[in-house]
């Protein structure tokens, strides 16, 4: 079974020997002149998912991915957890200590570089590979626990119960959340300030507290967190599945399953398509805003720069009318994601109207996931690489008051580590890979909902459309970044 759903996803990675130049990703400046045009890219990554869907149609007649098993390969103790909450607990007070206290230079204080870098792509990363890594270390899930640990020591074991979290509400919070911390990094003109980005954090777990006090811990981890939802929807295309144990304190059993079927346990709450669709829009906002076709002379962010002060909106000079128009594009992009997927589902129903859209939406919603992954690990991967070596010099140096605590302060960045060439291998292989898999979720899905396979393939035309033209999307934003 696990070598069929490799028919899927395993034909992505051929997309990798066609793309021999580098891109950029968020304001790292590589190499933008490919020696091919990117027509040919595009066409070469869509011929790559058209056979992927042949390949589907030929050899997976029947819905496997719900069968698949996973077998467990270890047993986590239950004192881990703790201690990784205590170590998460530690790093946020160093951070929102380091914000306030320390140099307020960017590169010389460590506060930006870990939010920015370290925490949403490093944790990002580590959790499509391993599985939530947030959550261990989540450190504002950590100190209600910990408070609730004492309540009940000190009440003799009994606790409040919370209140019932409204239906409606769903995931909705964590969407907002995630909107709000998108374009406080993609808009927002003083993002890099330690000062604020401490306050925020601050402000940020005050607000996760009140939540959890509310509504209980895991409920408003589940729900309300968008960082903690974020890197959960990640986590679940990870090849290692956590489960709790069911006697308390007895830790987890790591399981090894197929990587991408994690997907199909997706809880459809509500909001939860729009989180799905939030990822992948503010994603490709970023590249976008790098892009020549949004920065260069005749740009569509300076036209919206002109319309606002024309408006009489720009308020506080250009800074404003560059935020009014950074928030316009990033809105902009999340509904172009939201779209293509509208698209889909409305070309499903056109073929076979045996379901009506809000069914067949909810049905595919968890094929998004891949393709949120993939253009996360396409845009992020070269930050991740370059800009992370600066924790080498800032774990030495955290506050920038020249301190040399463990003899790495002076050591820079060495940004020929990777070659133009790699970077631009692992960009299309992440993406032709998340949206292949994709087509394959999307693929077993619809030979749940349609028992005949070649009513389930055609079905899926439409779905397979919307899947290249993601990938032609992703594709271009790369190769149009400065």
């Amino acid at each position: 079974m696990t070598r069929r759903l490799a028919v899927g996803t395993g034909a992505g990675l051929l997309a990798g020997l066609v793309a021999p130049a580098a891109a950029s990703a968020h304001g790292l400046v590589l190499v933008t002149n490919l020696p091919i045009p990117q027509w040919l890219f595009a066409w070469a990554a869509a011929v790559v998912l058209v056979v992927s869907f042949v390949a589907l149609a030929t050899l997976w007649p029947a819905p496997r991915l719900a069968r698949m098993s996973e077998r467990a390969i270890w047993h986590c103790p239950g004192w881990l957890e703790p201690l990784c909450g205590a170590l998460g607990i530690a790093f946020f007070v160093l951070i929102v200590y380091a914000g306030i206290a320390g140099s307020q230079i960017t590169l010389s204080n460590i506060t930006p570089t870990w939010i920015y870098v370290v925490f949403w792509v490093g944790l990002a990363f580590a959790s499509i590979l391993f599985g939530d890594a947030f959550r261990p270390f989540n450190p504002w899930r950590a100190i209600a626990r910990a408070v609730a640990w004492v309540a009940r020591r000190i009440g003799g074991g009994s606790s409040g119960e919370p209140l019932h979290y409204p239906d409606r509400l769903g995931r909705w919070p964590a969407v907002i959340g995630l909107l709000g911390y998108a374009w406080l990094e993609l808009v927002y003109v003083n993002k890099d300030a330690p000062n604020l980005l401490a306050f925020l954090s601050l402000g940020y777990a005050a607000v996760q507290l009140v939540g959890m006090s509310l509504y209980g811990i895991e409920t408003w981890t589940a729900r309300g967190d968008a960082f903690a939802v974020f890197f959960d929807f990640l986590g679940r295309l990870a090849p290692l599945h956590w489960k709790r144990r069911q006697a308390p304190g007895k830790g987890f059993e790591v399981y090894l399953r197929p990587p991408f079927v994690g997907a199909l346990s997706l809880e459809l709450l509500p909001g939860t398509i729009a989180m799905v669709i939030a990822m992948i829009g503010t994603t490709s906002f970023d590249g976008f805003s790098n892009a020549s076709v949004w920065l260069n002379g005749n740009g569509v962010f300076y036209d919206l720069q002109s319309l606002f002060i024309h408006l009489g909106l720009a308020g506080n000079g250009d800074l404003t009318a560059d935020e009014l128009a950074g928030t316009v594009g990033l809105l902009a992009m999340v509904g172009v994601i939201a779209g293509f997927f509208r698209i889909g589902i409305l070309g499903m129903r056109s073929i076979n109207t045996k379901y009506d859209a809000p069914e067949l939406t909810r049905s595919f919603a968890h094929t998004l996931l891949p393709i949120a992954a993939a253009y996360f690990v396409a845009h992020y991967f070269s930050l991740l690489a370059f800009s992370g070596q600066w924790m080498i010099q800032l774990v030495s140096d955290p506050l920038g008051n020249g301190a040399n605590i463990f003899g790495t302060a002076n050591i820079q960045p060495d940004y020929g580590l990777l070659t133009g060439n790699f970077l631009w291998y692992v960009q299309v292989a992440a993406l032709v890979t998340g949206h292949a898999a994709g087509i394959t979720l999307a693929h077993d899905r619809a030979l749940t909902l349609y028992p005949d396979p070649r009513e389930a393939t055609r079905s899926q035309y439409w779905m397979l459309t919307v899947m290249v033209a993601f990938t032609c999307l992703g594709l271009w934003i790369l190769s149009s970044t400065y």
